[in-house]
């Protein structure tokens, strides 16, 4: 246990150096990001020397089809922004990664049926590690993760509402924060 909380504490520093711009905000999307970033890392930590054991169990099996799709998620949302997200630095937000101030709303891609594509991604990857080695605290850790990440969200449209105005909110009716056609 103990090397367990080392290695947690380590592996902290980047996530906290990453998010140190929103820690101080409380109403920005990434003091809440941060948080579920600490629970995934938890989950990492803790149960990553059960990535291979047993591998044609059903739960592996299905930690494995989230984990890809969380990989297929973060890839294609990256790109899409990067390609169609009119990134300007210009874009008065200290708290968001360069590639996260587009000017342009993206409807393409992997955003014409979700808008969180990135935070859907931490969501299939939180539940895949879990999935990995399933106790109780882990699912509290995994159910305090999606629930940061949809606090994240929802800060996130109310930033995006401001900056693309109506437009952002018509595209909110069209599709669903995380899960095509679900959620």
């Amino acid at each position: 246990m103990q090397e367990r909380i080392i290695a947690f504490g380590i592996l902290s520093i980047p996530v906290i150096f990453l998010s140190w711009r929103s820690l101080s905000n409380i109403r920005n999307h990434g003091f809440y990001r941060f948080f579920s970033w600490e629970c995934i890392l938890w989950l990492a930590v803790n149960n990553y020397k059960y990535w291979f054991m047993q591998p044609f169990k059903i739960n592996q099996l299905i930690s494995w089809l989230f984990l890809i799709y969380s990989l297929y998620l973060i890839i294609f949302g990256v790109m899409m922004m990067r390609r169609h997200g009119k990134s300007q630095t210009s874009r008065e937000d200290n708290s968001l990664y360069t590639f996260e101030k587009t000017t342009a709303l993206i409807e393409s891609g992997i955003f014409r049926y979700i808008r969180h594509p990135l935070y859907a991604s931490l969501l299939f990857l939180s539940w895949g590690i879990f999935l990995k080695n399933t106790n109780l605290l882990l699912l509290a850790v995994t159910l305090a993760s999606s629930i940061f990440l949809f606090i994240t969200a929802k800060f996130e449209e109310k930033e995006d509402s401001a900056f693309f105005g109506n437009e952002y909110r018509e595209y909110m009716k069209r599709t669903k924060m995380f899960i095509p056609f679900v959620l």
